[in-house]
């Protein structure tokens, strides 16, 4: 192939000349030579049809066949280098591969043939070529003959058009000959024949010759000839430069036209109105739609170009249509309402405005239209405002009087256009803060001034009073052009724009007017609404919207929203009643509530209402009512009609289901679904729906996350098979299916220590086992422990997941796993996770020993040596499981506990970190607490105390001491510990006399429960690393908790319940009473004498969790949902002030699927330990105490403050819940936090208080 024959050459001329034939219009407008190659360069990017040229095809299969074989075996050669590391990544391997191909002799030849051949074909084509001008200058001479000789006739319409003849170009001095005689004086004749020779000529010859403006005043001008067909070549000579020339050429034509087009409006022989209609087989009228179509096309192709041009030209294309479209302001200002202006011939043609829409798209552009529409045309602003106020007129008229007056191709039907044309603009308008900085405006038989409020007022109240329309313009668009429709586009789009929506629509005045409908339907006053259900449909879609952004405005009027709702469940509606649409309205206001109680801020306004209760009982008679249709007989129109009542009820209850089921998005919300008694239902729509594959969202992993830290859900959910499936799912992934799959190709090695595509199932398993979960699903049950397992045997429970990949503790169980390693490190991972938990921690290492087995698993991973102990094998397994056993040995903050890596450096020492096969922990773990310098008393601490003794209490009493409390606290925290802390605390709470009674004080650590016990040694140990205890205090601390016990034993009530939690009378260890034995140092009179003071407080109930458990003081079905007031209470106000406080951290909680109030929970129960130091977690006792029960919550948001960065960071990496749960709180100073928490108290403490007191009586 590398050499050409003569019939090659042939086919190659034929094929290039078909090329430049298919190209010749791109080619003919360019200006310039130059021009012209660069459109050649670049015709792969602008030419969809590049490849279908038969050029194209011919070079690339010549290049395929020439140098083909020469890139495949350059290619062969990279590949075996590329495994040899040689070479890597996709980009050096192209690189590489161009580079070879390019230095080839194959490539080398190739150019130089083809080089060759094209010189002769290009030669050939330009020989042919100046044949044809020859020819072409022989015909034109004797054409120019025949027309001096008077046989010229003018053939426009003949055969030989533009696109046969040969491009050429006019030299200057023909387009003056032209401009000359189309000049108006010029007889009809001249005129017509420089025409037909315009209409010939290169577009780019005629707008860059120094002519045009010569010539382009005279086409203005004869655009206005009576002759139509004169006028009509103009217009097509207009419409072949906008297709063919560039947009600073382009521009020169367009402002012709619309200068004409406002010539021709202000003339006194225009005298089109309103009232007389518009007939459009008029010759005259066509005349003029197809000039402002022209005009119209152009405006919607513009703003593609012009960015690539300077300003000044699109300014004069804006200022040109400005000019045009306020024409019947600059004729007479005081011009009769009558006038058919050329806004009402635009609207004919662009009912929808598309052309200010995209004008006004691009800031480039809009800028420009915004401020020449403020400095100048501000006219146009009026018109379209007052359009809009005429036709509200019109609506509100035609309603009173029940008219149904129906438009027709008329004077009305022309301002209705109009009006629709006025109403896109406006919206558009109003999008963007430019426009809306154009209002107020001033109209003229208006005494106030309109602003942007009154605007969407008059919005809102078109959704309603603009009338039902039998026939329309258009029957197959009567929808999209009604007021409704429109409208309803116009605010949708608003409230997705959040920057102006909260500035435009989110006001009282509109959101009233939104109202306006429901408030005359609860009042019963008359109604004077288009269609009813449709309006209130519209208006619930826009309430549900502007709700979703959570706006104070909707929450304001919440009590309107929720007493129609409840009337509506109700079917207390006598507007409404037999209405088919009735459920759809129903279901579109509970969504709209929905919106409402889905934040911890709305539900707080919707709990007085009881909203939770009336669905609930509408639920339950859509229940009872569904179980009773009737079994379909043979009879096929009967079983129709009852199975389409069976369908609509079934999704009536399912729109219920759902509504009850967004309540547990938030603490309280779901401990108000608690009290419907529909929870088991609610959680059995969830799995259903997610059954049918629904896409999981957000909202449904936080109602998840939510709902696995109560109890009751906890059990629903494994109920219901959503735990089932979600681990059948899991050993899917880690291990195999329950069906044998064909599989096509091998699955990759996992080079993460929980694969991607495990990740996600591990997320859930986290967030899903809190203690309330793990302790209704594993109290009391043993592992199965099976002498032989299945290879296929799926694991379908908690506990199997346990038993299979966490306590591997027999062959059998390793021998069972296709994937050991994987799935092993996979378990010991959510072990890791759920010890985190204290509580957790301590039910499982009592009735499971983990701490033994993976003691076991680590002293049988050792070398084989002959001669003494073998080493310590490292891999993957052996250095989870020392990090696991660091963990769930040792107590203690970031600074009193070191835990080993879980990765391996990339030094000489790969694994520093000793290993252990026995207790206690290396002492490596442990850093040395620095030794205690001689205590001084701080002078502040001293006048502090001072004043806690004082039997006589001053004036301010309680200010002074929070005073001095809060100066201790910022100038020296640390001298609030050990004696100190105690003096505080204890000074406090003396205000009870009453004798302690207590049991025989020889308790022995065998009267306690396994947890209590452990929980107790856990103590003690930290208690002694912190120097604050003896050795005897074990007993001490037993004789504690055995005492607390039986005095909250007296102040618990008995209750029936499945539930395990409250079939015990402690749940847990006492985390709160071990915290204030250490700070005691292990007296434990004084730690009783406290504790019982203590429980007399309110925040008693906040920071002593057992305090509460069964207690009589709650409500008993409070106490049956087994939800503690911190969950319901303080954890719901974290979510609600984090939200305010920290948007960034809330948000990130939602797309992480995990939940703020289920971390803090954690947190409160176990005092801290593990998240603090011992003195950070002294100091968060002591605020919580002197400065009042919110302080806890401010506590938490306080936390979060301090974690901003690191949680977004792991929002990023998707492992937020596994870092909140295993990481310590590094850096966290509760004395550094302090002046924030009393700026939060400043703000909510009226609110928080008031709330946490009401805990005995929740409004369920």
């Amino acid at each position: 192939m590398s050499h050409f024959t003569s019939e090659n050459e042939a086919l190659l001329q034929s094929m290039l000349r078909q090329l430049l034939q298919s190209v010749k219009e791109k080619i003919s407008g360019a200006p310039s030579v130059e021009c012209a190659e660069e459109i050649l360069l670049h015709l792969e990017e602008t030419d969809e049809n590049f490849h279908n040229y038969e050029f194209v095809k011919y070079l690339r299969q010549y290049i395929k066949n020439t140098v083909g074989p020469v890139i495949e075996e350059e290619t062969e050669k990279c590949t075996s280098a590329q495994n040899q590391g040689e070479i890597s990544g996709y980009d050096t391997l192209v690189q590489h591969l161009t580079k070879k191909t390019r230095e080839s002799k194959e490539y080398r030849e190739m150019m130089h043939a083809l080089k060759n051949v094209m010189m002769i074909v290009v030669e050939s084509l330009i020989n042919k070529f100046e044949e044809d001008q020859i020819h072409d200058k022989e015909l034109d001479s004797k054409a120019k003959k025949e027309r001096q000789s008077g046989y010229y006739t003018d053939n426009c319409s003949d055969s030989d058009s533009s696109f046969n003849q040969s491009y050429a170009f006019m030299s200057q001095e023909q387009l003056q000959l032209l401009a000359e005689r189309l000049d108006p004086i010029q007889p009809k004749e001249v005129r017509q024949e420089a025409l037909q020779t315009l209409c010939l000529a290169p577009a780019s010859d005629i707008l860059s010759s120094e002519s045009w403006p010569r010539l382009r005043k005279h086409l203005t001008i004869s655009l206005a000839d009576p002759d139509a067909t004169f006028s009509e070549k103009i217009l097509r000579f207009y419409a072949k430069t906008f297709s063919s020339s560039p947009f600073n050429m382009t521009k020169e034509v367009y402002t012709s036209l619309a200068r004409h087009l406002e010539l021709y409006f202000l003339s006194g022989e225009y005298s089109l109105h309103i009232s007389a209609g518009l007939d459009v087989s008029n010759s005259d009228v066509t005349r003029l739609l197809k000039k402002v179509r022209l005009l119209n096309e152009y405006q919607k192709e513009a703003p593609s170009s012009w960015i690539r041009h300077p300003e000044k030209y699109m300014e004069e294309v804006v200022e040109s249509t400005l000019s045009l479209l306020s024409v019947k302001h600059k004729r007479n200002p005081s011009a009769s309402p009558d006038f058919l202006s050329p806004m009402h011939v635009l609207a004919l043609l662009d009912i929808k405005a598309v052309w200010f829409k995209k004008w006004t798209h691009a800031y480039y552009s809009r800028r420009v239209v915004f401020r020449l529409l403020e400095k100048k045309y501000k006219s146009l602003i009026n018109v379209a405002v007052q359009q809009c106020l005429d036709y509200f007129e019109f609506c509100k008229a035609a309603v009173a009087k029940n008219s149904k007056q129906n438009f027709s191709y008329t004077g009305p039907e022309l301002q209705y256009i109009c009006f629709v044309h006025s109403l896109c603009i406006l919206g558009r308008l109003l999008i963007y803060k430019q426009g809306q900085n154009l209002f107020p405006v001033q109209l003229k038989n208006k005494k106030d001034s309109v602003s942007i409020t009154d605007v969407l007022v008059l919005f809102t109240q078109l959704i309603y009073y603009s009338p039902s329309y039998s026939k329309a313009a258009s029957e197959a668009h009567a929808d999209n052009y009604s007021p409704e429709s429109l409208v309803m586009e116009i605010l949708q789009v608003f409230c997705d724009q959040t920057g102006c929506a909260v500035e435009c629509l989110h006001t009282d005045a509109v959101v009233d007017a939104l109202l306006r409908p429901i408030q005359s339907l609860l009042s019963g006053t008359e109604l004077y609404i288009r269609c009813l259900e449709t309006t209130l449909l519209d208006v619930a879609d826009i309430l549900a919207r502007i709700a979703a952004s959570e706006d104070e405005y909707i929450i304001g009027s919440a009590h309107v929203i929720v007493q129609f709702t409840k009337k509506l469940l109700r079917d207390d509606i006598s507007h409404l009643s037999g209405s088919e649409l009735l459920p759809v309205v129903k279901g579109a206001f509970i969504f709209v509530c929905r919106q409402m109680y889905r934040t911890c801020e709305g539900l707080q306004m919707l709990i007085p209402y009881g909203l939770h209760e009336s669905i609930a009982e509408a639920w339950r008679k859509t229940s009872l009512l569904s179980e009773r249709v009737p079994t379909p007989v043979t009879d096929a129109g009967s079983t129709s009609s009852v199975s389409q009542e069976s369908k609509n009820s079934l999704l009536w209850e399912d729109t219920l289901l759902d509504a009850l089921l967004n309540f547990s998005a938030t603490p309280k919300g779901l401990f108000l679904l608690h009290s419907t008694g529909a929870m088991n239902d609610c959680v059995n729509f969830l799995f259903s729906s997610l059954s049918k594959k629904i896409p999981v969202n957000f909202g449904n992993r936080i109602i998840v996350t939510q709902m696995a830290t109560t109890p009751m859900a906890a059990v629903a959910l494994q109920s219901s098979g959503f735990i089932k499936a979600l681990i059948t799912e899991l050993w899917a992934l880690l291990e195999c299916g329950k069906d044998d799959l064909r599989i096509t190709q091998p699955k990759s090695t996992p080079v993460d220590p929980i694969d991607q595509s495990c990740h996600k199932s591990f997320l859930f398993l986290v967030n899903f086992l809190t203690y309330p979960a793990v302790f209704e699903l594993l109290s009391k049950r043993d592992i199965p422990n099976k002498p032989m397992y299945s290879f296929r045997e799926v694991p379908t429970d908690i506990i199997d997941i346990i038993d299979r990949i966490i306590i591997l503790n027999s062959e059998a169980k390793i021998h069972s796993l296709f994937n050991y390693e994987q799935s092993h490190i996979f378990g010991l991972r959510l072990l890791n996770v759920l010890c985190c938990e204290l509580n957790t921690l301590l039910l499982l290492e009592t009735q499971y020993k983990v701490s033994q087995v993976l003691l076991t698993a680590q002293e049988e991973n050792v070398t084989e040596t002959s001669e003494g102990p073998g080493v310590f094998i490292i891999d993957g397994l052996s250095v989870e499981r020392n990090h696991v056993l660091v963990r769930i040995n040792l107590i203690g903050g970031p600074q009193e506990r070191i835990l080993p890596l879980r990765a391996l450096d990339k030094s000489s020492d790969l694994y520093p970190w000793p290993m252990f096969s026995s207790f206690p922990v290396p002492k490596c773990y442990l850093p040395e607490i620095p030794k205690k310098a001689e205590f001084r008393q701080d002078k502040d601490l001293d006048k502090l105390l001072a004043l806690l003794k004082n039997p006589d209490k001053p004036t301010r009493w309680t200010e002074i001491c929070r005073k001095h409390f809060c100066k201790v606290m910022k100038t020296g925290p640390d001298s609030i510990s050990g004696p100190s802390e105690y003096d505080l605390i204890s000074l406090t709470n003396k205000a009870s006399k009453r004798p302690l009674e207590t049991m025989d004080a020889d308790v022995k650590k065998e009267n306690l429960s396994s947890v209590q016990q452990l929980g107790v040694e856990m103590t003690v140990r930290y208690g002694k690393y912190l120097n604050l205890l003896k050795e005897d205090a074990e007993n001490g601390l037993c004789f504690v908790l055995m005492n607390c016990e039986e005095f909250l034993k007296q102040q618990q009530r008995a209750v029936v319940s499945p539930l395990c939690c409250l079939q015990e009378h402690c749940v847990g260890y006492d985390w709160f009473a071990s915290s204030i034995f250490l700070i005691m140092s292990g007296d434990r009179e004084k730690t009783l004498t406290f504790l019982q003071q203590f429980s007399r407080l309110l925040v008693s109930a906040f920071l002593w969790l057992p305090r509460l458990h069964l207690s009589m003081h709650l409500p008993v079905t409070t106490v049956e949902y087994g939800i503690h007031p911190v969950y319901f209470c303080s954890a719901h106000h974290v979510e609600m002030l984090l939200k305010a406080e920290l948007p960034l951290v809330c948000s990130a909680f939602h797309l992480s699927g995990f939940t703020p109030s289920q971390i803090c929970l954690q947190w409160i129960t176990q005092c801290f330990w593990n998240y603090l130091d011992w003195s950070e977690i002294c100091h968060y006792i002591a605020i919580c105490i002197l400065l009042g029960p919110d302080y806890q919550i401010y506590m938490c948001i306080s936390v979060f403050r301090h974690l901003q960065q690191d949680i977004l960071k792991h929002t990023e990496d998707r492992d937020l819940q596994v870092f909140l749960k295993e990481e310590a709180l590094h850096g966290f100073r509760v004395s550094d936090y302090l002046d924030y928490m009393e700026s939060l108290e400043e703000i909510y403490r009226p609110m928080l208080l008031k709330d946490m007191r009401t805990i005995r009586a929740q409004n369920t």
